[in-house]
C-alpha cells in the first residue's frame, strides 16, 4: 500500500507544479470556486425559466442526487480523515482556501460529475460544455494542491454511481428534452 500512496502523492506533486506557471493558479482556483456549487445553483434555477416544466424536473432530479451526493461526503470525509496532501508535503503548495481540512474524496468532483451526468442525461448537447468544465474541477484540485488524485477518481466513481442510480427513479425519466 505505501506504494500506491507515494504514487499518488508523487503524481498530485507533479500536478501541483503546475500551478507555479503565472496564470494557471488563478484560472485553476476560479474553476475551484464555480464548482463550490455556484455554477450548479445558477444552472437549477435557470432550467426552469429555459425549459419549463421539464426544466423543473432536471432541476428536481438535480437537487434529489445532491442530497446523498452530500451525505456519503459528509460521511467518508469525517470517517476517513485523510488529510489533505498539502498539509502532509511541504512540497505541495495549497493554492486556493478549503471549505475543511480532509481530502478524501473530492466533493467538487463528486459533484460535478453528478451533475453533468444527470444534466446530460436530459440534455445531451450540454455535455459539450459540461463534460470538459467537469474535467477542470476534476484536475483543479490537485493542481491546487487540496486532493491526491486518488481523492478525485473516488469522486468521479461516488458521483458515476449516484448519477446512475437517480436515473433508475422513473419519473425522471419524463423530464428528457427534446
Amino acid at each position: 500500500m505505501n506504494k500506491l500512496q507515494q504514487y499518488d502523492l508523487d503524481l498530485c506533486i507533479s500536478l501541483n507544479r503546475i500551478s507555479a506557471y503565472r496564470f494557471i493558479s488563478p484560472f485553476f482556483s476560479l474553476i475551484s470556486r464555480l464548482g463550490d456549487g455556484l455554477i450548479w445553483y445558477c444552472l437549477m434555477l435557470i432550467l426552469p425559466l429555459i425549459y419549463g416544466k421539464q426544466g423543473l424536473l432536471i432541476s428536481i432530479h438535480m437537487i434529489s442526487a445532491a442530497i446523498p451526493a452530500l451525505l456519503i461526503y459528509k460521511y467518508l470525509k469525517t470517517k476517513t480523515l485523510r488529510p489533505r496532501p498539502c498539509a502532509i508535503s511541504p512540497v505541495v503548495k495549497q493554492k486556493t482556501h478549503t471549505l475543511d481540512q480532509f481530502s478524501f474524496p473530492s466533493g467538487h468532483t463528486l459533484h460535478a460529475v453528478t451533475f453533468a451526468l444527470i444534466v446530460g442525461g436530459h440534455l445531451p448537447l450540454s455535455l459539450f460544455v459540461l463534460a470538459p468544465f467537469t474535467l477542470l474541477i476534476a484536475i483543479s484540485r490537485p493542481v491546487l494542491g487540496l486532493h491526491y488524485p486518488s481523492d478525485v477518481l473516488a469522486g468521479v466513481a461516488i458521483g458515476a454511481v449516484l448519477a446512475g442510480l437517480s436515473w433508475q427513479i422513473p419519473w425522471f425519466s419524463l423530464a428528457q428534452v427534446q
